[in-house]
C-alpha cells in the first residue's frame, strides 16, 4: 500500500530537486521533506543553513557527488586536502572523483586526536589553485574528535579553497551542528552532508546535503544525473510526521543523557579491570575504552572481546588494536582504524547513538563487564568460552 498508485522516481529533466508535472504528488512530498529537514538542521544548531536537498544515495555517494560538482566549479582542481578518519568510505570517495587525496595525520592532545591545522595550511600554500576542496570531518569514532572546522574554514576563505564537511551522524548531536554554524560564520563553508539512517533510523540508502546560499544547492541538484528512487524520501517523510518536531528533539535529549550514562558505568567497569575510559571530551557521541594487552590471558585475542559482544547481539562497538594497514585505492594507511599512524594503546569504541536508552546501556556494559570478566587476567572467573 506504500506504494500503491504513487510514482516511485524522483526528478525531471535530469534535475534531482525539479517537479515533476506527471506526478504531483511525489513532488510535493518532496518540497515538504525537505522543508522538515530544513527546520530540523537549524533547529539542531546550524541556523545559517538556507537549504538542503534530500538525495536518494547513502552518505559516501552524496559526498562524491558533491566533490563532482565542487570539480564543476573548479576544473583545474585536483587536490583534496583531508585530515585522516579511518572509514574506508572517506578513502574512496575522492579517489573516485579523480581526485588526488593529501592525507592530514592526526596530532595526540592528551587522548584525544585533534587536527593538524598547520599542515592544513602547509598543503593549502604548496598546491595553490590546485586544491579542490578541504574534506572535514565532524562525527567519528573515539579517540578521534571532530576537525577543528573553524579554523579550517577561515584557512579556506583565507586562501580560496572550497571547503566539505563529512557531518554523517552529526545532526544527532548539537555540538558537530553549531561546530558547522559557526565555522561557516567564521570562513568558509560550502557544503555539509549527513546520513538519514544514522541521524533519523530510517533505513540505509539516503543522505542529506546542505549549503548556506539556495544557489549552491540548486546548482548541485541540477548538477544530479538522471532519475532516483523516492523511498529513502517517503521512509524520511513518514518519519518525521510520526514522530513530530517534539518527539525528534526529545529523542536528541535522551541521547544526550545516554552519553553521560554510558560514560560513567564504562569508568566503573575499567577501574575493575585495570583500565580507563579515555578522555575525548570534544567527541560527544563515541567513547573508547582501553584495553591493554597484559591485562588479558595469553590465548586472548584483543579481537575476540569485539566478536563476542557480537555473539551477544551487541552491535558497533569495534576494537581497534592500533597494528596493520589497509590500503584503499593508491593510499596505504598504517595502523588502520585507529586514525593515526602512532596512537599509543589499543581499545574498543562504543557510541551513544540517536534511538539509544538507558535501559541500552544497562545490557551493553552487563554483558561487556561478563566478558571482561573471563577473559581478564585481574579478575579471572573460569576459562573462556
Amino acid at each position: 500500500k506504500q506504494w500503491y498508485q504513487r510514482r516511485v522516481a524522483i526528478t525531471a529533466g535530469g534535475d534531482i530537486a525539479a517537479n515533476q508535472p506527471k506526478a504531483a504528488g511525489s513532488a510535493l512530498m518532496c518540497r515538504i521533506t525537505e522543508g522538515l529537514v530544513l527546520d530540523v538542521l537549524k533547529s539542531s544548531g546550524c541556523t545559517n543553513t538556507k537549504s538542503c536537498v534530500v538525495l536518494p544515495v547513502a552518505t559516501g555517494m552524496a559526498l562524491l557527488t558533491s566533490l563532482l560538482y565542487l570539480r564543476q566549479c573548479n576544473p583545474n582542481g585536483s587536490v583534496v586536502i583531508w585530515p585522516r578518519i579511518d572509514q574506508g568510505t572517506c578513502v574512496k570517495t575522492p579517489q573516485t572523483a579523480g581526485c588526488e587525496l593529501e592525507v592530514v595525520q592526526r596530532l595526540l592532545e592528551g587522548d584525544s586526536l585533534v587536527t593538524d591545522v598547520g599542515r592544513i595550511e602547509e598543503l593549502l600554500r604548496h598546491h595553490g589553485d590546485k586544491v579542490l576542496c578541504v574534506m572535514s570531518t565532524t562525527s567519528c569514532f573515539a579517540p578521534r574528535t571532530p576537525d577543528k572546522l573553524v579554523h579550517i574554514a577561515e584557512l579556506c576563505k583565507r586562501y580560496n579553497a572550497a571547503h566539505l564537511v563529512n557531518n554523517a551522524y552529526g545532526i544527532q548531536c548539537t555540538r558537530c551542528m553549531g561546530l558547522i554554524n559557526t565555522a561557516s560564520l567564521n570562513g568558509r563553508v560550502d557544503l555539509y552532508v549527513q546520513s538519514l539512517d544514522k541521524n533519523f533510523m530510517v533505513p540505509v540508502g539516503g543522505s542529506i546535503v546542505a549549503g548556506f546560499t539556495k544557489e549552491i544547492i540548486s546548482s548541485l541538484s541540477q548538477s544530479y544525473p538522471g532519475r532516483g528512487s523516492s523511498a529513502p524520501i517517503l521512509d524520511l517523510f513518514i518519519t518525521l510526521l510520526s514522530m513530530g518536531r517534539e518527539g525528534f528533539f526529545q529523542l536528541l535529549e535522551d541521547r544526550n543523557k545516554v552519553y553521560t550514562k554510558l560514560k560513567r558505568k564504562l569508568e566503573e567497569v575499567a577501574s575493575v579491570y585495570q583500565e580507563r575510559v579515555l578522555e575525548t571530551p570534544n567527541n560527544q557521541i563515541s567513547l573508547a575504552f582501553t584495553l591493554t594487552p597484559s591485562n588479558y590471558k595469553e590465548n586472548c585475542k584483543l579481537t575476540e572481546i569485539g566478536s563476542k559482544l557480537f555473539t551477544r547481539n551487541v552491535t558497533g562497538a569495534r576494537v581497534v588494536t592500533c597494528s596493520g594497514s589497509k590500503t584503499v585505492g593508491k593510499i596505504t594507511l598504517q595502523r588502520w582504524g585507529s586514525h593515526s599512524n602512532n596512537y599509543p594503546t589499543p581499545y574498543i569504541t562504543f557510541a551513544a547513538a540517536v534511538g539509544m536508552t538507558e535501559a541500552d546501556v544497562d545490557k551493553l556494559v552487563d554483558k561487556f563487564g561478563q566478558i571482561l570478566a573471563k577473559l581478564s587476567c585481574a579478575i579471572s572467573r573460569g576459562n573462556t568460552d
